[in-house]
């Protein structure tokens, strides 16, 4: 996209203003432009433009009810995750990074599925541009991970990253992270385990733990302190369902966790997991 330029500015720090002023409005004026998805997947790499994206084979007009987003019903042109996640098996791990860095930590095997809960990926068209998800900011553009039927497969809002900019194939965050490992004493099937695969699909793309975690925006769950030492396990569960209904703050991020997304079992495995690492603080290097 050409970018206008000025042939000359004047001598008086005035004009420079307005000469500035000038060209960040027409900067923010013009229309939305193209965007590109990176999809690092191994061998099967590759990068997609939004012009590419809007005319593939497998696109659609899908409407989402209640997009978890806009928190309203919206109409997408989308593909199917499962078609552009070539050479993925449903064990893999992916990591969708946003253009504000939020890492969202995804297992592969919901975003294959082709029945049932369904991940699509939404593409904003620079001729029809999303609304901002609120006043004085972006829309979910460029892309958009979506889920039609999010309700059978318990997605939560975590597993819904906007701004995507990336998706890539990663090793498990047990790997990448050690300092998140329950005690390795612990059978496979416990509850800490149970909590610990919880934690990882609701709570990692904003928290880390022991310092462990590629988050940027929520604080640390265990250093200092770990919520379970400073909220009755009631009011943390009322915390997690509904962080608003605790503290009043118009501009926090977390969103509640519902029943239908996080059930009272899963919940209180969460939870069990959060007071089992409190016993296992691990300072972050420095």
């Amino acid at each position: 996209m050409a970018v206008p330029t000025f042939a000359h500015f004047h001598d008086t720090d005035g004009d420079h203003l307005k000469t500035l002023i000038l060209f960040g409005a027409m900067l923010l004026s013009m229309p939305l432009s193209a965007a590109q998805l990176n999809l690092e997947l191994g061998a099967n790499s590759r990068t997609w433009q939004t012009e590419e994206l809007l005319k593939h084979p497998q696109v659609q007009t899908l409407t989402v009810k209640n997009d978890v987003s806009y928190k309203k019903d919206m109409t997408y042109r989308a593909v199917p995750m499962a078609a552009l996640l070539t050479g993925i098996k449903p064990d893999d791990h992916l990591q969708a990074v946003a253009l504000d860095g939020f890492a969202a930590e995804l297992s592969a095997a919901p975003l294959l599925n082709t029945k049932g809960s369904r991940a699509w990926l939404a593409i904003e068209d620079p001729a029809q541009p999303w609304p901002p998800l609120s006043e004085g900011k972006h829309s979910a553009g460029p892309f958009y991970l979506v889920w039609t039927d999010p309700q059978a497969g318990n997605i939560s809002p975590e597993q819904w990253p906007f701004e995507v900019a990336s998706i890539k194939r990663m090793a498990p965050v047990a790997e990448r992270f050690p300092a998140l490992l329950p005690d390795p004493a612990l059978k496979a099937d416990d509850p800490v385990n149970q909590g610990f695969a919880l934690f990882q699909k609701n709570c990692l793309a904003c928290h880390r733990l022991n310092g462990a975690g590629d988050a940027q925006f929520g604080p640390d769950l265990n250093i200092p302190y770990n919520p379970t030492e400073y909220f009755g396990a009631d009011f943390l569960k009322r915390y997690i369902r509904d962080p608003q209904s605790l503290r009043q703050w118009p501009q926090a991020k977390m969103p509640g966790f519902s029943a239908e997304v996080l059930p009272d079992a899963d919940l209180q495995k969460l939870i069990g997991y959060l007071q089992h690492m409190a016993g296992r603080k691990v300072a972050p290097a420095k």
